[in-house]
């Protein structure tokens, strides 16, 4: 029968391998704390929260909210460490004396605190980044939500919030920019390709029945199309409607010959049935459109600065830089989608003015009038 570990055993710090290089860093800052408590005055920009072991934050948080101790006197005696040890161990069960032992024999120099704390908040600001690329792209492709496109934009607000948080902190210095993988096969956009290919179709064909409304949707581009084919077609449609040249499905069928875009296994006879088979309307479908390629746009985002984030080598700077680029291509996206669902504003004619009677002129006048009149 296997030995069950007594609890402070099973949770003992010393016994879990450092995860990453950021647990020494956090093992000499609170070694030095412990060593020379007064030092916690100079460190402002990390909390409890900043650490990535619970155990480290909770015994930070005691050593920040206790009084420092006398020096000469925390020199003598070990109150003052078994105040702090009680103190964290209401919320880190697994920390002993022999921990905090092995902090303060682990740290370098406590006059580095600083440094072992800046080091803390730039791997807590990488994970807090991280954390909302995550969330960006877990609700772009959240199907279960009932307004998507709010959560999505809310979720990418949230990660800008954050990216500017992390320029303020962290200074600007020359560099490369960071590289940009190409997300994995296990993070590419869940997409229904027989859905999105209905829904262009739908919209070509009822573009080409109304041209003047599709006319007015330059919200929507060759970009947001899945498919190269309608992506063509629609590229037809709008170059034939800026030119004011009729539109029919024969003329589109033309112009879509002009453009190169019957190749193999691309029949004109199909492509005229495609652009003849109407259902609803071109503004309906262009927003479906829109819609699918701006929750795209916002997986790929979140996915591609997750990405920045794993790469231990970047910078904050880098994060901030990288991160700002990948947002941009999802802030013009955006625009587009405001423009499509904001209601055109119709013009209404000055209201027109009575016409104002005729002024009496002087008396000669009208007199020299009826004169001539009774003439």
């Amino acid at each position: 029968m296997p030995r069950t570990p007594a609890p402070d055993e099973e949770n003992d710090l010393d016994d879990l391998p450092p995860p990453q290089p950021v647990h020494y860093a956090e093992q000499a800052l609170l070694g030095a704390l412990l060593l020379e408590p007064h030092r916690v005055s100079d460190i402002v920009a990390v909390d409890p929260g900043s650490f990535s072991h619970h155990a480290h934050g909770a015994l930070f948080a005691a050593i920040r909210d206790l009084p420092s101790p006398d020096p000469l006197q925390h020199a003598q005696d070990t109150s003052w460490l078994t105040a702090v040890l009680a103190a964290a161990r209401k919320h880190a069960r697994g920390l002993t004396a022999s921990y905090l032992h092995t902090l303060i024999q682990v740290c370098p120099w406590p006059r580095h605190a600083s440094a072992y704390a800046r080091m803390i908040e730039t791997d807590h600001a990488r994970r807090a980044l991280r954390a909302h690329a995550q969330r960006l792209a877990q609700t772009a492709t959240d199907a279960t939500l009932p307004q998507p496109i709010d959560a999505a934009l809310a979720a990418a607000d949230a990660l800008a919030a954050c990216v500017d948080d992390l320029a303020g902190r962290f200074p600007p210095h020359p560099g490369p920019l960071p590289r940009t993988p190409a997300p994995s096969p296990t993070n590419a956009p869940v997409t229904n390709d027989d859905e999105a290919i209905d829904e262009e179709r739908l919209l070509l064909a009822t573009a080409t029945a109304q041209p003047a409304e599709a006319e007015q949707m330059r919200w929507l581009t060759v970009h947001d199309f899945i498919h190269p084919l309608h992506a063509g077609l629609w590229q037809c449609l709008t170059d034939l409607t800026r030119r004011g040249a009729p539109v029919d499905p024969v003329i589109v069928l033309w112009e879509a010959q002009q453009r190169g875009l019957l190749t193999t296994g691309v029949e004109a006879a199909d492509l005229l049935g495609l652009l003849v088979a109407t259902a609803g309307s071109p503004q309906y479908w262009g927003e479906c459109i829109l819609q699918r390629a701006l929750l795209a746009t916002a997986q790929e985002v979140g996915t591609r600065i997750e990405a920045f984030t794993d790469d231990p080598a970047t910078t904050p700077y880098q994060l901030v830089v990288g991160s700002r680029r990948a947002l941009a291509d999802l802030h013009a996206l955006r625009i587009r989608w405001n423009r499509a669902n904001t209601p055109a504003r119709t013009t209404r004619p000055a209201p027109s003015r009575a016409p104002a009677p005729p002024r009496a002129g002087p008396p000669q006048t009208r007199a020299s009038s009826v004169s001539r009149i009774s003439r």
